[in-house]
């Protein structure tokens, strides 16, 4: 069994080219979002939800981006609205929300 009952990785990649990149769409915040709010929700911990950033993901024509595993169902999103739509969803109610799905 999984450490965690899922894992949430957010590409939190900053491209110092100047190329598109998930951070230049507030990626680093939302995930700070995702992660006070998973805890709020007594979500987070052993068995629970892991939430992550992660370098990137090279998928930055998508972005931004994350991806929940086990399932390793990939997301865009655009605000906080859409992060609480994947909390409430998919990692409460086992429900991907397929319209923000990539």
């Amino acid at each position: 069994m999984s450490h965690y009952r899922h894992h949430v990785f957010f590409c939190c990649n900053q491209r110092e080219s100047g190329a598109a990149c998930c951070n230049d769409h507030g990626a680093s915040e939302v995930r700070d979002y995702a992660k006070k709010r998973v805890k709020a929700l007594g979500l987070s911990g052993e068995g629970k939800v892991r939430v992550n950033m992660a370098g990137c993901l090279d998928r930055c024509e998508l972005g931004p981006v994350l991806v929940v595993y086990p399932e390793a169902v990939w997301y865009t999103y655009v605000d906080r609205g859409d992060i609480d739509e994947i909390i409430d969803e998919h990692l409460l109610n086992g429900r991907p929300v397929e319209r923000l799905r990539v």
